[in-house]
């Protein structure tokens, strides 16, 4: 049974907040939201929903071990513990950008504010994160294993993802680069490589899915419905996004699985501006110019999401 030393608490700033930052104070922020038309006032509900569940947590979370709140934006440079007992006040991407940098550390996700956040990742409300974490502290809890996806670059700089990886340019311009799968291989120009994990298969992958089909609808073909997978599921998607055939480019490499005792390798010929990011968060990246080669395979980890016990 682990045993957990610190209570780290990882929040995020709310709308309000960046939008104070962006234009100083509160009353610029107010009058360019209202100016351009908008409700100002739910800013102002969204955020203090928010800061309730955050006092909520602190309260409720005292359990005599050192506490740590930091934010999202500290996340990537903070060094998770493998004595930390971790929970997050925020929305679904708040989970999943943890989960990297977390390692085999459980995650209790909270979700502030039900009315307006889906909470996919977030099982948990404000009055319910006390008896999660006491379940987590006490070695009681429940924990669902997530298949993270993870890319390893020559010169060994990594990056995982929780819902996908994204391999292309830092602009709507071309991503240039050559393709390897098993045997065949390609050189490709695309807007670049989508990689989805289970947990990331009903998001950005499924949009891709769905232009398919409707393109295909157009066409006259039949339609395929988009593949959903199991977040446990130790496989990986891949899809390349609207590859162009020319003379120096084809396209017959464009979607497939990557099992879990597999790889692809991507290569980059792109002089500039080629990118890795991970979960939609572009400044969560890796420079991906000409020479750099990116293996793509299932990560070692799991993220380790607490769940509700049944």
């Amino acid at each position: 049974m682990a045993t957990f030393e610190k209570l780290v608490i990882v929040t995020r700033r709310t709308r309000l907040e960046e939008l104070i930052d962006r234009f100083n104070t509160r009353g610029q922020a107010k009058f360019y939201i209202e100016h351009a038309g908008g409700d100002f006032g739910e800013f102002e509900r969204e955020h203090d929903t928010y800061h309730r569940a955050l006092d909520r947590l602190r309260r409720d979370l005292d359990f005599g071990l050192p506490r740590q709140i930091i934010d999202r934006g500290l996340v990537p440079t903070y060094t998770f513990g493998p004595h930390d007992a971790v929970v997050t006040l925020g929305q679904d991407g708040l989970v999943a950008n943890v989960a990297k940098y977390a390692g085999t550390q459980p995650i209790v996700g909270v979700n502030p504010d039900p009315e307006r956040f889906d909470g996919t990742l977030l099982p948990f409300l404000p009055p319910d994160a006390k008896q999660a974490t006491v379940h987590l502290l006490d070695g009681a809890a429940a924990v669902r294993q997530v298949t993270l996806a993870a890319v390893i670059l020559a010169d060994g700089q990594r990056l995982l993802a929780f819902n996908d990886l994204f391999i292309g340019t830092r602009t709507h311009t071309s991503a240039r680069y050559r393709i390897s799968v098993g045997s065949a291989a390609e050189a490709q120009s695309s807007s670049g490589v989508l990689i989805s994990t289970g947990a990331g298969s009903t998001g950005w992958m499924s949009s891709v899915f769905n232009m398919a089909a409707g393109v295909t609808s157009f066409a006259g073909g039949a339609q395929a419905s988009p593949i959903r997978f199991s977040w446990e599921d130790p496989r990986l998607m891949f899809a390349v996004r609207e590859p162009f055939v020319s003379r120096h480019s084809t396209a017959s490499i464009v979607a497939g699985w990557i099992e879990a005792d597999r790889e692809i390798l991507i290569e980059s010929l792109m002089p500039s501006g080629g990118v890795i990011f991970s979960d939609g968060i572009e400044a969560d990246f890796l420079d991906f110019n000409a020479g750099a080669l990116g293996h793509v395979r299932t990560a070692p980890q799991r993220a380790m999401l607490v769940v509700p016990r049944s």
